[in-house]
């Protein structure tokens, strides 16, 4: 499971995999009979409903109301790491806070996760001079076994280069100074650099964080290790520290660390719940567009962007089509997700137990990327009427500039639902800067925008309810 999950992450944020609906695309959707004669009449019936969503949310009235809700959750829970009674009590909260907010069908669904907990831990460099290290221990990281470690460093820049320098670990803490290309690619020496260093003889593995742009904070996430290799500590590190490092044994100067982790995957498991809130569907009670984001977080910042914001506009999307009296002839359902920094755990777990439904299933929603200004949505749907709809309700956009359409495949949660046939789509943002946050103590309120969360959920909300409004459900 979180092989899979490091795989579908490189997957979701290698923007190369996508393909923008082009202007030759839509032209095809004049000839597409199906969309002509079913779909693009009630769409046109639709858009009065789906500017007044709009309207709605953008108002002097209702405007920063998303931002104050979610500003009210991550100041009052801060991080909610999976395994946390801090989590289990905002799940609490929140499934009273849906049952105010006159959600249907308001429960929480367990789950069974793996409880890993980071203890004290700290690190230092003792030559050639001393100066305490900024470190995160990484997800599923075993700790030092009561002990403190001391040795050499070894900075190598890449896998390769550890290989053909194989015989000069043993003993050592490995050092990965990478160079970052994207989160795709670079990802992979915090999930599988401790294992690849610990096969030839390491003692412990420092790896620089996997983003973009640094001030001196270390970024954590999960390490996977191989089967049949020595477990060894695994840390995230500052850029400046793996570069300091660099620079050090460039110039042939011997660096030795020490380092102390009590961090521990506990035998027993825990149980969590996914969220789950609905509008039931006035005609096709049975039919789901599913809106979701995941409630978890790191144990660092308050796990505002990643993922309080896209769990916030997936719940907030009914809410607004409550106020606003809608009536969907498909369910609406809201899944805020748990466990899914652990591994896409609660989404997999919902798919298992929810098997025999997904044929239901028109589409599944999440927005798990950052709630940045929104440009519009990815669709991993290959056919052309489902193509053309989307597009026309993309069209939609126009007032809040979030119009653009691209074919992808990228999504991590919803890749529970993909494995079963269902389209998925993620929300789509100017999230350049989403890197510089991620898994980070700079994960706080202050990433988010008022009026950027506005038009997330103006997006979110009106995408869903179309969908779920229509006649048809989009074909498959």
């Amino acid at each position: 499971m979180l092989l899979r999950y490091i795989i579908l992450m490189a997957i979701m944020v290698n923007v190369s995999f996508q393909r923008i609906f082009s202007p030759q695309d839509a032209l095809k959707c004049g000839s597409d009979r199906q969309f002509q004669t079913h779909f693009k009449p009630q769409l046109k019936q639709l858009s009065s409903e789906v500017r007044q969503i709009i309207e709605h949310i953008i108002s002097p009235t209702n405007a920063g109301a998303t931002y104050e809700s979610l500003a009210y959750f991550v100041d009052k829970f801060g991080p909610r790491m999976a395994g946390t009674k801090q989590l289990e009590d905002s799940i609490d909260f929140m499934l009273d806070w849906l049952k105010k907010d006159g959600h249907d069908n308001v429960h929480g669904e367990n789950v069974t996760i793996p409880k890993w907990n980071r203890g004290t831990e700290w690190a230092m460099m003792v030559k050639p001079r001393v100066k305490n290290l900024s470190i995160l221990g990484l997800g599923y990281s075993v700790g030092t076994n009561g002990k403190t470690l001391e040795a050499p460093i070894m900075v190598v820049k890449s896998f390769d280069e550890l290989d053909r320098r194989a015989n000069e670990v043993k003993g050592k803490i490995v050092v990965y100074n990478f160079d970052f290309v994207s989160y795709g690619i670079s990802v992979r020496y915090r999930s599988k650099g401790a294992s690849h260093a610990a096969k030839y003889g390491a003692i412990a593995a420092l790896i620089r964080s996997v983003t973009p742009f640094s001030i001196n904070s270390p970024h954590t996430g999960t390490n996977s290790y191989d089967v049949n290799v020595t477990k060894i500590p695994a840390v995230s590190i500052t850029v400046e520290d793996a570069q300091l490092f660099q620079r050090f044994t460039d110039r042939k100067e011997e660096v030795i660390v020490r380092l102390y982790s009590e961090n521990n995957l506990e035998k027993e498991k825990a149980i969590s719940r996914n969220t789950v809130s609905e509008i039931i569907g006035s005609k096709y009670p049975n039919q789901v567009v599913l809106v979701s984001g995941h409630l978890d977080s790191w144990d660092v910042g308050q796990g505002a962007m990643d993922d309080g914001g896209g769990a916030f506009i997936s719940w907030r999307a009914l809410s607004v089509v409550k106020q606003l009296g809608l009536k969907p002839k498909r369910t609406l359902r809201s899944v805020l997700w748990t466990a899914e920094e652990f591994g896409l755990i609660g989404a997999y777990e919902y798919a298992r137990r929810h098997k025999n439904e997904m044929k239901d299933f028109v589409l599944a929603m999440e927005s798990d990327i950052g709630t940045f200004a929104p440009v519009g949505i990815t669709y991993s749907g290959t056919n052309l009427t489902s193509q053309c709809v989307i597009h026309e309700i993309m069209k939609m956009m126009a007032p809040i500039n979030a119009t653009r359409l691209s074919i992808s495949t990228e999504g991590s949660d919803t890749e529970a639902f993909a494995e079963n046939g269902v389209p998925i789509t993620s929300l789509d943002t100017a999230n350049e800067k989403y890197f510089y946050f991620h898994h980070s103590q700079g994960d706080t309120m202050t990433v988010e925008n008022r009026d950027d969360l506005d038009k997330c959920l103006a997006l979110w909300t009106s995408v869903s309810y179309a969908l779920a409004a229509l006649d048809l459900p989009i074909p498959w």
